[in-house]
């Protein structure tokens, strides 16, 4: 009869292949080979289970794992395409620069695009600021791009003495492009001289402005390094920026 259990309408409909069908396959075969073994080993067991459990069964088991690795390898690929960007990015930035007198860097002195009243200079080919620097890379590094240093090398005249404000809003320019915003920034400037309390309000609005970010999501510290090496004898500075950033 069409309905009954031997018919052929009422037979179930082969199942489709699925992301775990390797994985079933493997399981099988693995019980097939695990009961074969055992009826190899019984005593008095019949002498054709080993000859078959090293021919048709080893060829099962090999088949079951390739299904299922390419399985797994299809699931893997499926879900890499269905992911889209990610929602936060989180990068980091450092940059370190020797101090001078003026007369030797050849320049003065500029953190976060404000010059400090200070007899050194920073020598460096840009104008040397580490402030921006260390955000330009914070910047670059979360959305996974070559670092300052590539994008703007210091063989190139052309940023010879450059303002790194420029630096800065190519970071903007790029991580704006691609859809992201800043969240929050974070610095910390490491530096026995000059002192920067007195310009830290004026370095947060600046990168309040060059990132379009509004003022509370900025803020920048400063400490000293105990008189410990390069830094702590005043004869360099660096920074170290943490941004998060958020599509848009």
């Amino acid at each position: 009869m069409e309905g009954s259990r031997g018919g052929r309408a009422g037979r179930r409909p082969p199942s489709r292949g699925g992301p775990c069908s390797g994985r079933r396959a493997v399981t099988v075969a693995a019980l097939l080979l695990g009961g074969a073994a055992a009826v190899a080993a019984a005593p008095g067991g019949p002498a054709w289970v080993a000859p078959l459990l090293g021919r048709r069964a080893g060829r099962a088991a090999e088949a079951a794992v390739a299904a299922a690795s390419a399985a797994a390898g299809a699931a893997d690929a499926a879900a890499e395409g269905q992911r889209g960007p990610p929602p936060v990015r989180i990068g980091h930035g450092w940059d370190i620069h020797r101090l001078s007198t003026r007369a030797e860097a050849g320049q003065g002195c500029v953190i976060g695009g404000v010059e400090v009243d200070c007899d050194l200079g920073v020598v460096a080919h840009s104008d040397g600021d580490v402030l921006y620097h260390s955000a330009t890379d914070a910047v670059l590094g979360a959305l996974s791009l070559p670092d300052i240093g590539q994008l703007f090398p210091d063989t190139d005249p052309e940023w010879r003495g450059a303002a790194s404000e420029k630096f800065l809003e190519e970071a903007w320019r790029l991580m704006d492009e691609r859809g992201y915003r800043i969240a929050n920034l974070d610095a910390t400037l490491v530096l026995q001289k000059p002192r920067v309390a007195p310009i830290k309000d004026a370095m947060k609005e600046n990168l309040s402005r060059v990132l379009r970010v509004p003022l509370p999501y900025v803020n920048v510290k400063a400490r000293t390094h105990e008189k410990v090496d390069s830094i702590g004898e005043g004869r360099a500075l660096s920074c170290h920026v943490v941004v998060l950033l958020e599509r848009k």
